[in-house]
């Protein structure tokens, strides 16, 4: 699976320091972007975010399952934040691994993770704010929550408390999707629709700078963050474990070679041909056939010697992984 990305980060029009961070990798032939919105007293959400995404990138590992290596990163940055700040400073963050086909999301706070389809857009997580529990039990809209003074409150983060709950997310891929991971000060003053437009109209790093403009156009009062990435390929199917099936390319078909004869095989075969002449000069000279004289020699038996089955492997479809 081939995934090309491109991220940005900017302080905003109203703050002195960007508590912002995002992370990639590539780990076990997969991609992993990270994003997280720190906060706290004076540095201490810049220290938060970047320990978060540090900490999340070094510690995950897909195995047989990156749902789950993605709850166990996060568990430990939320170990390593509460260490470091001891309840007085956290962080929201949001992750997303592509791996065969298929996009494992995680997220704590209201940094969010959204996916673009032919110009449609879909939130994959659910905020972790008091105005997105608002908004989940109908009380409030998309947009009265945008302009709500309570926006900025939220239910849960990294670092804020010795255990944290992570929301997991699978979703499969189809190529030419685009994924956008962003912190609220982006998401906060864009409509969904704005964003969808911006991913679906420019390329990667044109999309990440107009979205970060329109923020800040538009009072940017928090510090912003966004990544884009967009799914170029997808990998052939090589197996299904569970299943035992194997997708293979049908290579050039081969006509099977003659076999030649056994020892045996070619005796016989030059019996008869004597046999055959001596018949044919009978006719001629005596101008009717006369019986053949039975052979004197031992009867000769002509076994047929089965032919060896020949087992062609097949061939597996390599995987190529951006």
């Amino acid at each position: 699976m081939r995934v090309r990305y491109n991220g940005r980060t900017d302080v905003g029009q109203r703050r002195e320091v960007n508590q912002d961070a995002f992370g990639s990798a590539e780990i076990d032939q997969g991609t992993l972007l990270v994003v997280c919105d720190g906060m706290g007293g004076h540095l201490a959400g810049e220290v938060a975010s970047k320990l978060a995404v540090e900490t999340i990138i070094e510690s995950f590992r897909p195995n047989s399952d990156p749902a789950e290596g993605l709850r166990q990163a996060f568990i430990a940055a939320n170990q390593r934040v509460y260490q470091e700040g001891r309840g007085t400073m956290g962080t929201t963050a949001v992750a997303a691994f592509f791996w065969h086909n298929t996009l494992y999301v995680a997220n704590v706070g209201d940094s969010r993770a959204y996916l673009v389809r032919e110009g449609q857009i879909r939130q994959l997580t659910n905020d972790h704010s008091l105005i997105g529990d608002q908004v989940a039990a109908g009380l409030l809209t998309a947009e009265q929550a945008r302009t709500s003074t309570i926006r900025n409150i939220i239910t849960r983060a990294i670092g804020h408390q010795s255990h944290v709950e992570v929301d997991l997310f699978r979703e499969p891929l189809l190529s030419g999707d685009t994924i956008v991971l962003s912190t609220d000060g982006m998401h906060g003053l864009l409509t969904d629709d704005e964003i969808a437009a911006i991913v679906s109209m420019h390329p990667l790093d044109v999309a990440t700078r107009r979205l970060v403009d329109e923020a800040n156009r538009r009072g940017g009062p928090d510090n912003i963050t966004v990544v884009v990435a967009q799914v170029d390929s997808l990998e052939p199917t090589v197996s299904d474990v569970s299943t035992g099936t194997v997708a293979v390319v049908a290579g050039p078909t081969t006509p099977p070679m003659a076999r030649p004869l056994s020892p045996i095989g070619l005796g016989g075969a030059v019996l008869v041909f004597v046999l055959l002449i001596s018949l044919a000069v009978s006719i001629l000279v005596n101008d009717k056939p006369s019986p053949v004289p039975l052979l004197s020699s031992p009867t000769i038996v002509v076994t047929a010697t089965p032919i060896p089955t020949i087992t062609v492997p097949a061939t597996i479809i390599p995987t190529e992984t951006r």
